[in-house]
């Protein structure tokens, strides 16, 4: 009691979500059930003054029409146009005082945006892509950064996020291959669970996507067809949903675009209820991917209509449709009326989301849209910016270093050529808001992007620098210019690579697949025409995927990986190749050899790999986990702590690492499974641990990992999760193709079976040698 004023039930704070979502059902009308399940898109005002201008036409419904009954959520305020952040901030407000006075209950809407590289708002700080987080191998900096982005989301008045994307990269020609962390499911499962940790610390609402399937795609296209077994599907693209849920904490899960063995993922019941729901027991709120319900009429030919679409979405287990209302709007109205589609699926969904709603606070008096002032969102400082460095930095892969090229000595000329050079864009993924939303000449950039040229600039007096071509296209005018570059100089920098977009307006990026691994346009033919120069070349490449690196380009003295390193990824990779950094990043996919030996992934069991009778060879020219450093290291073997290994238990095992080089480095210590005989085929090896050791010259540090039998646990013949007894290996690997000590090990005890409470890590231990 308030004085002598009743709060409703559904209002008091002191009841649980669940409890409260409870009470206020009954006291909805089915119009009004159903407006919380669906999201509206609209953008904001750049003036600040509310919806966006021309809001009917986005949201192809009438503003004061659709929010009558209330709404469920805000779609992507800030993404769908430049709108500075303060008044971006005022807009949504504004916006949300017409829904709570627009409607009976006076329940705000969710707010929803995009986060993968950061707030995917105009004048927001970009950080490095997913590949990148993965090739840092370092999930507490990534947890770090999500904490950031959250809380400058949560100050603008966002409350869900739509990341991070859990998928593992199956090929590598899939366009969306920039927006996942890696082709290992552990590397995936640890590093996504930190983004989730580090968003929801913030209050921020954490989406893992896209569940399940959608990076296995038959060619690598997008939305295309999967056809892959259970056995793939339990052991390879479900763990790291398993490990982001049960360690990271999020929210929310969005379906995916798949249609698995026939079956599309937004309709299929028994995996969005029975596994997700029933056996994992996820209890947060499942948001359809943009436009998939439709998708199941339009595109995949499972519903007559938007009615029928309506319905399988929520039986399967679906319960907020975005980006817009559609299928949730009219069409489901009326099928429950016309007892095509049971209320109580209406009601089930609706359960999930007020109680969410409820935990955010939007159903408390006293609510308000933001939890400061308009004036106090910044989505750009200094802090953010040196994070996304710090990033960038530990995310730059050194490949091959022949003859010490790099780091560059002083004093030597030096030529830049290659097309992403000079092009600011080349830092970025396609969900960074520029790559994203599409050039705005008018508006800029909206944050200071220095490209490769610019911050190299800085470092090396005198550069020269020429294009030589194109990202895309086959114009070969300008490679004699570069040619004549390299000639005059003593180290030739070729930079190639991406230029990330959404369907078809780049190289990378969603919906824009490929057909091979050759690098796009005629960037190839500008990186032969330097390499016969006979000068050094140091080749980078700045890109979504990995691209070929067959014999042609043997002759490059230095290879350096970018995976679009964001905002200060050129500042990252000019102070890599002038030695200012150590690099310490590895391999979080495979770069292939042969541009059409394809699909092929380390994951791959014995007749994955070369073989004698296939005249295909698969062999990758840098193996996952592959990357060098400036200084040396050395790796001595330590004794386990057993040579048996219970199914039931664990074992220890370690190994000694010491910079044997003149300056300090990161070396990245890697755990790999190998089990030779099993009752299905098994990869020849698999990650199971890692750890990153940084150590000063001459130091040393003992690199333990106690690692439970769980995490030796596949999919058996009998189709359930076993812990099968008999001869493995434990390897520590500098990548999955070098390893630098094997410990044997034998399993004992009886086959165990295992499930979703499973232990998921290998708990790793540094100790250096002054400790």
């Amino acid at each position: 009691m308030r004085g002598q004023v009743p709060i409703d039930k559904w209002r008091d704070a002191r009841l649980s979500p669940a409890e409260r979502a409870e009470a206020l059902i009954p006291l909805m009308t089915l119009e009004e059930k159903i407006a919380q399940l669906v999201g509206v898109w609209v953008g904001a005002d750049a003036s600040g003054g509310g919806v966006a201008p021309h809001q009917e036409e986005m949201a192809g419904v009438e503003w004061r029409e659709v929010i009558a009954n209330g709404l469920g959520q805000l779609t992507r305020p800030f993404g769908s146009a430049p709108v500075d952040p303060v008044a971006g901030a005022r807009s949504l407000a504004a916006s949300q005082e017409q829904i709570v006075a627009a409607s009976r209950f006076g329940i705000p809407a969710q707010v929803h945006e995009e986060c993968l590289t950061g707030f995917a708002a105009w004048g927001a700080t970009v950080y490095p892509t997913p590949l990148s987080w993965g090739a840092s191998f370092d999930p507490e900096l990534v947890e770090e950064m999500a904490g950031r982005i959250g809380r400058s989301m949560r100050a603008a008045g966002i409350h869900q996020g739509l990341s991070p994307v859990i998928d593992v990269t199956r090929d590598y020609r899939w366009g969306r291959t920039e927006e996942t962390i890696g082709e290992d499911p552990y590397l995936v499962g640890t590093v996504g669970a930190a983004y989730v940790r580090g968003l929801e610390s913030a209050g921020i609402v954490a989406t893992l996507k896209h569940f399940a399937g959608y990076s296995a795609s038959r060619g690598g296209r997008n939305h295309a067809p999967v056809h892959m077994g259970r056995r793939e599907l339990a052991d390879v693209i479900l763990p790291p949903f398993e490990m982001a849920l049960r360690l990271g904490g999020p929210r929310s899960v969005m379906n995916s675009y798949a249609e698995i063995d026939g079956v599309p993922v937004a309709a299929d019941e028994g995996l969005l209820t029975g596994l997700l729901r029933e056996e994992w027991g996820f209890a947060g709120t499942v948001v359809s991917d943009y436009f998939a319900i439709r998708f199941l009429q339009k595109l995949q030919g499972v519903a007559a209509d938007a009615a029928e679409a309506a319905g399988l979405a929520l039986r399967a287990g679906i319960d907020v449709e975005l980006p817009t209302v559609d299928t949730f709007g009219a069409p489901l109205v009326e099928a429950v009326k016309a007892g095509q589609v049971d209320e109580a699926l209406i009601d089930r969904a609706l359960r999930r989301v007020l109680a969410q709603k409820a935990e955010l606070g939007l159903l408390d008096e006293g609510w308000r849209p933001l939890p400061g002032e308009p004036e106090d969102v910044r989505l750009d400082d200094e802090e953010s910016r040196e994070l996304a460095l710090r990033l960038a930095r530990e995310s730059v892969v050194l490949l091959r270093n022949t003859g010490d090229i790099l780091p560059l000595a002083p004093g030597r000329r030096v030529a830049l050529v290659g097309p992403v050079a000079d092009d600011p864009m080349a830092m970025l993924g396609c969900y960074a808001f520029p790559a994203h939303v599409g050039p705005h000449p008018e508006h800029g950039l909206g944050i200071d992007i220095p490209s490769l040229r610019e911050a190299l600039g800085t470092l090396v007096p005198d550069l020269t620098y020429e294009p030589g071509c194109g990202i895309t296209g086959d114009d070969t005018s300008g490679i004699a210019a570069a040619v004549a570059a390299a000639e005059e100089s003593d180290v030739c920098v070729v930079v190639v690579g991406d230029r990330a977009g959404l369907f078809g307006r780049g190289t990378s990026g969603e919906g824009c697949d490929a057909t091979d691994l050759r690098l796009p346009g005629v960037q190839a033919e500008l990186v032969r025409a330097v390499l016969a120069t006979g000068t050094p070349v140091v080749l980078v490449l700045l890109a979504g995927r990995p691209y070929a690196l067959g014999p042609e380009f043997d002759a490059a003295a230095a290879v350096v990986f970018g995976f679009f390193p964001g905002q200060r990824g050129g500042q990252a990779l000019a102070e890599v190749l002038t030695g200012a950094v150590n690099p310490s990043g590895r391999l979080p996919v495979s770069v292939p050899r042969d541009a059409g030996g394809l699909p092929s992934t380390y994951l791959s069991p014995p007749l994955g790999r070369r073989t004698e009778v296939s005249s295909v060879d698969t062999t990758p020219a840098y193996p996952f986990g592959h990357g060098l450093s400036y200084t040396t290291f050395a790796w001595e073997p330590l004794d386990t702590d057993a040579a048996e290994w219970p199914v039931d238990g664990e074992v220890t095992v370690g190994v000694t690492v010491r910079n044997t080089g003149s300056r300090s480095g990161t070396e990245v210590v890697q755990l790999y499974l190998h089990d030779p005989v099993a009752q299905t085929t098994r990869p020849v090896v698999r990650l199971v641990g890692y750890a990153r050791v940084p150590l000063e010259a001459g130091q040393a540090a003992r690199v333990s990992f106690t690692v439970p039998a769980d995490v030796a646990s596949f999919t058996g013949l009998r189709g359930r999760r076993i812990v099968e007894p008999g001869d493995v290996e434990l390897r520590f690997g500098r990548s999955s193709g070098q390893a630098a000590a094997v410990v044997p090990l034998r399993l004992t005890g009886a086959e165990r079976e295992v499930g979703y409470d499973r232990h998921l890590l290998a708990t790793a231990r540094i100790t250096r040698e002054e400790e």
